[in-house]
């Protein structure tokens, strides 16, 4: 039977067996924000046009080329979110985040969409995990953002990921840099693609992030931005090279990096791999200090980085990095006949009613095909329920790990069972004399640990 559809190019399915690997990434990013100080914040997956034109730039391949653009049903432009920064400045705008104590450091993942040419590492529907810190323009800060990025590469143990940073300067210092651009470009104005020619008068900056092969290979001898920089720049740049170092973070300087949006000013960055081919860059990001003000609020100096969490995927599949393995349920009832099938839901419900997770077959299929059934699931324990063990009100349960069998009451079914569980994992344990927290074993929390079981 031929499929109706297919998944659209640019999407990707993913699949159960595979989504704990995505769910232990955005976690642990999440978790290492939160110890940077950063909340999560939650915005919508489209907006107003006008926002991603204002505060990406009309001149950005994103803009021009990229984005998933729809007129609504009311004839309002409406656009899929191609990134999140701009998002975030028009809800701490919004929503009066603005006026609470600065800087604000907001945290999000989620869905980001852009009309690209699919390849392995960039997606046409991809995610991203990003940060924004708005309120502050030390240099600190701008290390400090670095430092939490690497700290995320260094929780999920990616290597051999090197750091590149630029200043690509602010409005003053940039605009004797343009100007320098626009002499080197006009030059050579008839071979450049028909977007740089535009951009040669608007905003030649982009002209350095061109796709094209000739753009590129035109602007590798175009003039660097850090030779324009003002006194200001020149000495905040310093500043976070001083508080990389002090951090102890390696890094290079690339004066070649200006990233793909205009909102960016003075520091820029990237994390680079060379284990994943073309699409290198896992994380990008640095200060955008006109953004807020660009968008409708006062000038307030910020900055952020995001980082394309398939990109991510990609990058630690290729080093074998480890991950956690998949859960697999705690208990598997096989029930036999319409009695033990009444129990088998009893026990069932009263187990997860205690945070552990239990399973029963659904199609009451022959007791050969329930074992089958259980095994692909890889539970912990089995039990077998049939007339029999109804009456007598005494089952069996099996270790699945050592085939070790213990009889268990049925009425006390769920003491029992954490009984016999925590005996077999602390057989498995080696604790050296120092205090465990038994609570993580079966997601109990320290206090109902510290009381014991309601059971």
């Amino acid at each position: 039977m031929a499929l109706v559809t297919k998944a659209i190019k640019g999407t990707k399915d993913v699949l159960p067996k595979d989504v704990h690997k995505n769910q232990y990434i955005e976690a642990t990013a999440l978790d290492i924000a939160e110890k940077f100080g950063y909340k999560e914040i939650r915005t919508p997956m489209f907006e107003h046009t006008e926002l991603f034109q204002r505060g990406v730039g009309d001149t950005t391949d994103v803009v021009q080329k990229e984005m998933y653009t729809f007129d609504d049903k009311a004839g309002r432009s409406i656009t899929l979110r191609p990134e999140g920064t701009a998002g975030a400045v028009r809800s701490y705008l919004e929503n009066g985040l603005c006026n609470e104590a600065l800087p604000q450091k907001v945290c999000y993942i989620g869905p980001c969409f852009r009309y690209e040419k699919p390849q392995a590492g960039r997606l046409r529907e991809f995610h991203q995990f990003g940060v924004e810190c708005f309120g502050t323009s030390s240099p600190l800060a701008d290390a400090e953002l670095i430092a939490l990025g690497k700290s995320i590469f260094d929780t999920l143990q990616v290597k051999e990921l090197s750091l590149e940073i630029n200043s690509i300067g602010c409005p003053v210092c940039r605009a004797e840099y343009h100007k320098a651009l626009k002499e080197y470009f006009s030059d050579r104005r008839d071979e450049l693609c028909s977007t740089c020619q535009d951009r040669l008068e608007r905003n030649p900056m982009r002209i350095l992030d061109c796709k094209s092969p000739v753009c590129s290979e035109i602007a590798k001898h175009a003039p660097v931005v850090t030779d324009y920089l003002c006194e200001e720049c020149r000495e905040h740049f310093d500043s976070v090279q001083n508080y990389l170092k002090a951090m102890n973070i390696d890094y290079k300087i690339n004066p070649k990096i200006v990233r793909g949006l205009d909102y960016y000013t003075k520091t820029v960055f990237e994390f680079i791999s060379n284990s994943i081919g073309a699409q290198g860059t896992v994380c990008g990001g640095g200060r955008y200090d006109g953004l807020v003000d660009e968008l409708g609020g006062q000038k307030t100096p910020s900055l952020g980085f995001a980082m394309g969490l398939e990109r991510l995927m990609l990058l630690l599949e290729a080093q074998n990095a480890p991950f956690p393995a998949a859960n697999t349920p705690d208990l598997f009832v096989a029930a036999l006949g319409d009695k033990a099938t009444l129990k088998a839901a009893e026990i069932v419900s009263d187990m997860r009613a205690e945070g552990f997770t239990a399973l029963m077959d659904l199609n009451q299929r022959s007791l050969r095909a329930q074992m089958k059934y259980a095994d692909k699931l890889g539970a912990k324990f089995n039990i077998v329920i049939g007339d029999n063990e109804v009456d007598t009100k005494i089952a069996k349960l099996k270790n699945m790990t050592t085939g070790e069998e213990t009889e268990i009451a049925l009425d006390t079914f769920v003491s029992g069972f954490y009984n016999i569980s925590l005996s077999d994992q602390l057989a498995d344990l080696e604790i050296n004399g120092e205090e465990f927290d038994f609570s993580s074993l079966f997601g109990l929390n320290k206090e109902e640990n510290e009381h014991g079981r309601n059971d």
